[in-house]
């Protein structure tokens, strides 16, 4: 996970909009707000995505 993409986790977590654990949503705010790069992420790092959320900690 780069900074880039742990930013705009983070940044739509501040939103409140959503659960984070509701990937569909997040993706949907993430189209919104132009975060294509956390889209391409979740297309193959979901396990990787939800031990974030979970944790804090990340895969390097």
């Amino acid at each position: 996970m780069t900074e880039e993409i742990r930013d705009q986790i983070l940044a739509i977590r501040d939103t409140g909009e959503t659960n984070m654990f509701n990937i569909p949503v997040v993706i949907d705010i993430a189209e919104r707000d132009g975060y294509y790069e956390l889209i391409d992420y979740l297309s193959d790092h979901r396990d990787d995505y939800v031990r974030f959320i979970l944790t804090g900690e990340t895969m390097e």
